[in-house]
């Protein structure tokens, strides 16, 4: 079985380009970067020395949001990107987390969401928007030379991945690894692009999934505490149901969401992972030696996964017990799974 399995980067400056060689020549798919304004430098920017480094490795925002960047420039910016990578890049986006917290904002609401979401996608294919009375259109798209940009929506909530299977082309899932929820996500998804007249195999899908390789339980549960309760924390946004959640891990993610602090994103001693337990971790992440890690993505891919955004060790792991999985995740993981 061959699966994409992509790497998540912070696109800082210095190193991006040697990060996105090791990337490539380990054998990773393709590497995300954040955006998230009050946090690290501009993506889209680095994504230009990025694209210039590399030649296969694939490029994609892990997430980008079409709140703190209009659609227009949003879509021109992806298309700028594209064009340095030769058709290399897939414009991810959502509703926006702390590149709104730290704005003082929010998550952008579904039905905002919805409406710049379309307007996105419809500039990316060179369409006209309607923008307050005038024609608005990204005129420049006629001379581009790489394609129309992938649009991937990262999705959580019933409304969000409803919406995404009418109008994107890919889906990425950040619902954590439960297999009986990425069975529901994907079931939800393939009736709601039928529903929309689209073919279900025109959608690619995704999930966003938090790996501990490592032989010990304990140390590989501990490093994902920050991203776990990160992904757990999207399930509890403003409008989000918990839907598809059993009624154990609904208890958790609600109270992860009650005291979420965006400070604190993706630190493993963070107060509020204090929530989680082993057993919901077990059942939201991946940990274990690299074979129960393969068991795992191969049974999450037979549902119709077709790639894996992993996010490793949050801030504040051993720095011992990090080299160990990812050593173990590259030589091992990567070298049964990837393509």
């Amino acid at each position: 079985m061959s699966v994409e399995l992509w790497t998540m980067s912070v696109p800082m400056v210095s190193g991006a380009a040697d990060r996105a060689r090791r990337a490539e020549d380990t054998g990773w798919s393709g590497i995300t970067f954040t955006d998230s304004q009050n946090l690290c430098p501009d993506p889209f920017v680095v994504f230009a020395t990025v694209a210039a480094a590399t030649e296969q490795l694939g490029l994609a925002t892990g997430v980008t949001n079409v709140h703190t960047r209009h659609p227009a420039a949003l879509a021109t910016a992806a298309a700028t990107v594209n064009e340095l990578a030769d058709g290399r890049f897939v414009l991810g986006t959502g509703r926006g987390d702390t590149a709104l917290f730290h704005l003082g904002l929010p998550p952008m609401p579904v039905a905002e969401f919805f409406e710049r979401t379309t307007q996105l996608q419809t500039y990316l294919s060179g369409g006209v928007v309607d923008a307050h009375g005038h024609d608005s259109r990204i005129q420049w798209l006629d001379l581009a030379t790489t394609g129309k940009v992938p649009l991937d929506i990262a999705a959580s909530g019933p409304k969000v991945i409803d919406f995404a299977a009418r109008t994107a082309e890919r889906i990425t899932f950040a619902l954590g690894a439960d297999p009986e929820r990425l069975r529901w996500a994907v079931d939800l998804a393939r009736a709601a692009a039928s529903d929309a007249g689209r073919h279900p195999d025109d959608l690619t899908f995704g999930a966003y999934v938090s790996i501990g390789c490592h032989p010990d339980l304990d140390a590989a549960r501990a490093m994902v505490h920050g991203s776990v309760a990160a992904f757990a924390h999207f399930s509890a946004m403003p409008g989000s149901t918990g839907a598809g959640l059993a009624g154990e891990d609904r208890e958790v993610v609600a109270e992860v969401g009650r005291s979420y602090d965006s400070r604190q994103h993706l630190r493993n001693d963070a107060a509020h992972t204090a929530a989680l337990t082993d057993e919901f971790i077990d059942r939201f992440a991946i940990i274990g030696p690299p074979e129960r890690v393969l068991d795992r993505l191969t049974q999450l891919a037979a549902l119709g996964i077709d790639r894996f955004i992993v996010t490793g060790p949050g801030f504040g792991v051993d720095r011992d017990v990090a080299r160990t999985a990812a050593e173990l995740l590259t030589s091992e993981v990567l070298a049964a799974l990837g393509p």
